[in-house]
């Protein structure tokens, strides 16, 4: 939400922060960038006035801010302030100063080589962060990725779930059609996984600047991602191992986030199953690659 606009009609105060203008607007709720007495910046969520009476929705938004709470400040925008019984519910967090991944592919072009890695990697620990948390954010997407001077932060646990042993109903279709596994497609109980087949998808995007199940319409996109293969431009190695290992089909196949962060460390690849160990790119003497899924001649990542 880099993109800003001047303040649309909303309390010009909040809690300690000033608001100043607007960063952007969803369908429950608006963000202002809001400046506290000692110029303390932050970005502050409203959610919208028309929902403001809405008992269940006044829940989800107390919800999110309890799911924020409790994930690592390190991997997300850290709340600062919030209060979800005022009249127009509101939630501040750490103002990042920087674009959306989104914003940064599209107007610098992908990412490559020792950028992407580290990308894969910060975004695969806010991942097993926020699921160690007991936490499924539900819209991993570039538009939700923040790419802050010190490191990406992962945003909006607007339509996030806390998990119930060890998953979540779905209640219907939630997310952003492209980076919803296929089990969230279809209304199937949800789990962790969900979250692991967007930061493949996530990762396609950076590399290629193109998501990986796209299509002409919305019908065909969804489609591509139920029984398609994805479109991973000129990823390679290890790291195209692990993607397509992230977007299996079955969501019983997907690496863990903290077996999905090995993998990136290791550089190794995940088996088909999911659960034997892992495999490696191993080279012989003439510096080739030994067969194995994933493994490219190369162990360069290479994108266009």
């Amino acid at each position: 939400m880099d993109e800003t606009t001047d303040l649309t009609p909303a309390p010009r105060a909040v809690g300690p922060y000033t608001l100043t203008r607007s960063l952007g607007r969803g369908g429950f709720g608006e963000v202002f960038l809001g400046e506290a007495g000692d110029g303390t910046r932050a970005a502050v969520k409203l959610l919208h006035a028309n929902w403001s009476g809405d008992a269940d929705m006044r829940r989800r938004f107390a919800a999110e801010v309890e799911q924020a709470r409790r994930v690592s400040g390190f991997c997300i925008a850290e709340i600062l302030a919030a209060d979800p019984d005022a009249a127009q519910p509101w939630i501040a967090t750490e103002f990042i100063d920087g674009p959306t991944l989104h914003r940064a592919v599209t107007v610098e072009g992908p990412r490559t080589g020792a950028e992407l890695q580290r990308l894969a990697i910060a975004t695969a620990t806010a991942l097993a962060a926020i699921h160690a948390a007991g936490v499924v954010h539900r819209d991993l997407k570039p538009d939700n990725i923040m790419l802050a001077p010190d490191g990406p932060r992962v945003i909006d646990f607007g339509i996030a779930r806390a998990v119930e042993s060890t998953s979540v109903t779905a209640s219907g279709i939630v997310g952003t059609v492209g980076y919803m596994a296929p089990e969230q497609l279809e209304g199937m109980r949800l789990t962790a996984a969900v979250d692991v087949f967007s930061w493949a998808s996530v990762l396609v995007f950076a590399a290629t600047g193109r998501d990986a199940f796209h299509g002409p319409t919305q019908a065909a996109r969804i489609a591509r991602v139920l029984s398609g293969e994805p479109d991973t431009g000129d990823l390679s190695g290890p790291l195209l191992g692990t993607i397509l290992a992230c977007l299996d089909k079955n969501p019983k196949r997907r690496p863990d986030a903290p077996a999905l962060l090995h993998h990136l460390v290791a550089g190794t690849v995940p088996a088909p199953d999911g659960q034997a160990p892992a495999r490696t790119c191993h080279r012989s003497s003439g510096g080739t690659s030994s067969p194995s899924r994933g493994c490219a001649s190369s162990s360069t990542i290479r994108a266009r």
